[in-house]
């Protein structure tokens, strides 16, 4: 499982066609994207270290730090997220210029999987803190990434 995770100061995913919209306000955006023989296990490690990751500054918090280092997470400024599936993370680029997907998690495969991420940032963060796009949608996301700031999260296989 892989997570894109970039630091916003606002979010939003379009689905014009669906009459769909969700924003969000200061917090993350996670790309998240699900490969096949992906399990709960995974899940869960991304989910908590997406939920965990200190990558916010007291700044953010309007509170003062000395150093202004990134040492809080989206918990502790009362963030928002923001999560959009995304497949394309397991494009593979190494040959030819046409990306192969055979590396991600096909739908049945994977909705549970991305669902499951969901609930379980949700449970870390709050139910009204945790937006989603549509799981296999095209979708118009905006974003002013805040830094700017984007770490990369993979489960440890």
């Amino acid at each position: 499982m892989r997570a894109v995770v970039q630091k916003v100061k606002s979010a939003s995913v379009t689905i014009a066609e669906q009459n769909y919209f969700q924003e969000i306000r200061k917090g993350l955006l996670i790309l998240l994207g699900i490969k096949n023989g992906d399990k709960d296990e995974d899940v869960i490690f991304v989910a908590d270290k997406c939920s965990n990751l200190r990558i916010f500054s007291q700044r953010d918090a309007s509170a003062k730090d000395a150093d202004d280092k990134m040492n809080i997470s989206v918990k502790d400024i009362g963030g928002e997220v923001l999560i959009i599936s995304q497949f394309t993370l397991y494009g593979e680029t190494s040959k030819g210029n046409r990306p192969n997907f055979t590396n991600a998690a096909k739908p049945d495969e994977a909705i549970p999987l991305y669902e499951k991420f969901v609930s379980r940032i949700k449970n870390n963060l709050g139910e009204n803190k945790v937006k989603e796009g549509v799981f296999g949608a095209m979708m118009d996301i905006h974003l002013v990434n805040e830094g700017p700031v984007t770490v990369l999260v993979e489960s440890n296989k």
